[in-house]
């Protein structure tokens, strides 16, 4: 099943419950909410708007599969996807034989944590992942592990205002060990590579780094050549985080993520759609 909803303009957000096969290894991913302008997508490797991740410690678990429904509501189209978190990511080699150790992936799970919480170590951190990727000639793949938890997000989705409010409900994570969810809203490196917001900065490219906090009410993406841009604001109860990766065929997302803990039971955001400043 594919939903498309128009908004305005030349513009259109879809939702499939099949993946896209793209070229990127987060193709095996569950998206989100896609963003179409003239017809092309401008997802690339992200996830797309209103994705639910969950940490488990060190662990990220992701979405690998979805059920849609939807239904007008006057003017707006509400979507309700509801998420299966079935995948966590891992390493293959050649012939599919990558590591397969417990405590490698432990390891390996800290060092992401580290690049993510210590801005200092992301650039040695990101060097040394590369150069082992390249010498034991590891790629990114994404294995079940069963459902740890089915979550329900709902999309309103304003096309004439291009607004879409996407509300998750997280009663379902009660005793399943989860430590953070992080609500991620992410489109393409290469469509979206300036971040503006509203206490007047201004970044292109590598400078808007790989995972910073916005500390602004509101941030915004932007497309210099499509003209187009998104933006999201601070929510109570939430750390809005930034950030875009561009390397090879491997990682091109600009976006944001709310981080939050799992015992909210339930957490609402909005996304605009407009055109870039």
């Amino acid at each position: 099943m594919e939903l498309s909803v128009p908004l305005r303009g030349d513009l259109a957000v879809k939702i499939a419950d099949q993946p896209r096969g793209d070229a990127f290894p987060t193709a095996r991913l569950q998206k989100g909410l896609l963003l179409f302008h003239e017809g092309v997508d401008l997802t690339e490797e992200g996830v797309g708007f209103g994705v639910p991740v969950l940490k488990r410690g060190a662990l990220t678990i992701f979405p690998g599969a979805v059920r849609l429904a939807e239904r007008p509501d006057g003017a707006c189209r509400v979507i309700t996807a509801a998420f299966e978190m079935d995948l966590v990511e891992r390493l293959s080699g050649s012939e599919g034989r990558g590591p397969t150790s417990a405590s490698f992936y432990a390891a390996r799970d800290l060092l992401a944590a580290l690049h993510r919480h210590l801005p200092v170590l992301r650039g040695p951190l990101t060097t040394l992942s590369n150069a082992v990727r390249r010498w034991r000639g590891w790629e990114t793949t994404f294995e079940k592990i069963g459902v740890v938890a089915t979550l329900a997000v709902t999309y309103r989705i304003d096309g004439a205002g291009g607004r879409i409010r996407v509300a998750v409900d997280l009663s379902g994570l009660a005793g399943k060990d989860i430590t953070e969810v992080v609500v991620m809203n992410e489109l393409g490196a290469r469509h979206f590579d300036l971040y503006l917001d509203s206490e007047g900065a201004r970044l292109r490219g590598r400078r808007i780094g790989t995972w910073h906090e916005v500390s602004a009410a509101t941030g915004c993406f932007a497309g210099t050549a499509s003209g187009v841009a998104f933006s999201a604001r601070q929510v109570k109860g939430a750390k809005l985080y930034r950030g875009r990766e561009l390397m090879g065929s491997r990682l091109a997302w600009s976006g944001f993520g709310y981080s939050l803990r799992p015992t909210c039971g339930s957490f609402a955001h909005e996304v605009r759609i407009v055109r870039a400043p």
